[in-house]
């Protein structure tokens, strides 16, 4: 089998294709897989580090006002498509699935020119543009939210790296929070706020040190490599308080918390639920507010706690976040409820899904081409990074 994936531009987008990929190695190692990518996006340096093969074509950036650089759209994303197209036929591709971003929607018209499949997989509530094309153009889309609002959506859930999708927290408990410095019976907080790191989030959690240790909580806090350049051991009075500038296994630090206070991107959301790790949610302030939507259902499951950023405060944490993580019986209980959320065979899942549909099994109707078409605006997504 001969699959392409587009995906490129944020970790978002990334991520979920990647861990697609491994999911089809697993059912068939001999299948053929290239990444479409740009020649600036992370995919340059994650795709080839996880072993896959990136075939590079134009970004089309659509300029956020009404400029002259929108004049040069229309060819940019001609160049863009047949770029795409090239990298279809040199794998003779059998199906192209995308995740958004820029390289997306030349992914989607190259494939549709070729009448070769297409698969559509949105991790947001709230769709960006290149998928709510993709979505005109197929009836084989995916959701890894369960409200997306998209055409022809199912919701599957978001393909997870198998660290994540099949770690037994109990069981590495005691390891993981060797592994950081941690002491293996207090209650632990895990503090990240995405790959740089959250000011807001970092700076209400350093004002609550104090409250944190008097409770017997200890920290492990993911500053963010940009606010810290090596690690830094903030022990007080025998009870922890450890700050990473990054961690390169999650999976341990998931295994090493009881809670965990962070954003709530889609893939955030997605691994907390998977690993069933209770979340304190801080959606970020911005866009438009798809954070708040993801961590939504889980909270209302009884899976988390949410504040809105402003309402982040030392105060806050103490009132809310402090007495939960001394509460053991609830803290299980928030587990049980994130767990259900969670959906760990969402790669396996869409793989099986992906090679149904390149080999024919579901048949792919036409999509009449008026119902194709829509304002120019669908051509771009919106730059989202899912995480």
């Amino acid at each position: 089998m001969r699959v392409a994936l587009a995906g490129g531009g944020t970790a978002g987008h990334i991520e979920p294709a990647l861990s697609l990929a491994d999911a089809l190695r697993r059912i068939d190692p001999e299948t053929r897989i290239v990444c479409l990518g740009t020649e600036r996006g992370l995919e340059t340096r994650l795709v080839p580090m996880r072993g896959y093969e990136l075939g590079q074509i134009p970004a089309v950036p659509l300029p956020r006002k009404l400029t002259p650089k929108l004049l040069s759209v229309p060819g940019k994303l001609a160049n863009a498509i047949s770029a795409a197209g090239e990298q279809l036929d040199r794998i003779s591709a059998d199906v192209l699935v995308g995740f958004g971003g820029y390289v997306a929607t030349p992914g989607y018209l190259a494939a549709r020119r070729r009448r070769t499949p297409i698969v559509v997989h949105e991790a947001n509530p709230l769709p960006g543009l290149a998928n709510r094309l993709g979505a005109r153009l197929t009836p084989h889309v995916f959701t890894g939210h369960p409200h997306t609002d998209i055409r022809n959506g199912r919701y599957v859930g978001i393909p997870l790296r198998e660290q994540i999708s099949r770690l037994d927290r109990l069981a590495l408990g005691d390891k993981a929070r060797a592994h950081f410095g941690l002491r293996p019976e207090l209650p632990t907080l895990l503090i990240f706020g995405g790959s740089q790191g959250a000011q807001a989030v970092n700076e209400a959690a350093f004002e609550a040190a104090d409250q944190f240790r008097s409770a017997s909580v200890q920290v492990l806090h993911v500053v963010g490599p940009k606010n810290a350049d090596e690690p830094e051991d903030r022990t007080r009075d025998g009870v922890p308080y450890v700050i990473v500038p990054y961690v390169d296994r999650m999976d341990l630090a998931y295994a090493a918390a009881d809670v965990a206070m962070c954003r709530s991107g889609a893939m955030t959301c997605a691994e907390l639920t998977a690993v069933g790790l209770p979340g304190a949610f801080v959606p970020l302030p911005i866009g438009n507010g798809e954070q708040r939507l993801n961590a939504e259902p889980i909270v209302q499951a009884g899976g988390g706690l949410m504040v809105d950023n402003s309402e982040l405060t030392s105060r806050w944490i103490a009132e809310q976040l402090i007495p939960l993580l001394t509460d053991t019986d609830r803290v299980v209980a928030m587990s049980e409820a994130a767990a259900k959320m969670g959906r760990r065979a969402a790669d396996m899942e869409l793989a099986r899904e992906v090679l149904a549909i390149a080999r024919g099994d579901q048949p792919t109707p036409e999509v009449p081409v008026d119902e194709a078409e829509d304002d120019g605006e669908v051509y771009l997504d919106d730059g989202k990074d899912a995480r």
